[in-house]
């Protein structure tokens, strides 16, 4: 195949996958800015062995894998610069954003997991991948995959528990 060829499919191929990367990417990394330079970068890489990932027949799960190595990578040079407020202690009221914010909560839960879970939980759940294919992208075992996401689902299950109310003799009890 020449070069002009592997061009254009490779061109074909980012047109294609542009949104779906751009997503797994924002996902990964919870900023648009930093996931489009993400997706850019795993595609670069990508660009540079196209022939080769082309017969392997694989670049969709190349691209991730570069993604989520580039990613994990990103995270441990990087300290975040912004500090996340605190949560009010007022209980929240029901209105139109409710979804917006708790999807916004959830992001936020999902960055404070460690860069290996919160790959799987993106493949597993959010891109819809099956544990074999989380696998092959992140280059582990299935048995890992699962052990990842069930790690992560517990901890993100933690962070959305509701408060448990005290009975009111035991906080007379604790004041008394």
């Amino acid at each position: 195949m020449s070069r002009h060829e592997d061009d254009e499919q490779f061109r074909l191929f980012v047109q294609r996958q542009w949104g779906p990367l751009l997503r797994t990417a924002y996902l990964l990394t919870g900023d648009r800015g930093t996931a489009e330079d993400l997706a850019q970068t795993a595609l670069e890489k990508t660009h540079r062995r196209w022939g080769r990932v082309l017969r392997r027949d694989a670049p969709e799960v190349y691209v991730r894998r570069a993604m989520v190595n580039t990613a994990i990578s990103w995270r441990r040079r990087r300290r975040p610069l912004e500090v996340p407020l605190l949560t009010s202690d007022s209980a929240p009221t029901p209105d139109a954003y409710a979804q917006v914010e708790e999807r916004q909560l959830l992001l936020t839960a999902l960055r404070r997991l460690p860069p290996r879970t919160q790959a799987v939980l993106v493949l597993r759940y959010f891109e819809d991948l099956s544990e074999a294919d989380t696998a092959k992208v992140l280059g582990c075992s299935v048995g890992s995959v699962k052990s990842q996401a069930s790690r992560g689902l517990a901890r993100l299950r933690v962070d959305f528990a509701p408060p448990v109310p005290q009975s009111p003799v035991r906080l007379e009890e604790e004041l008394a």
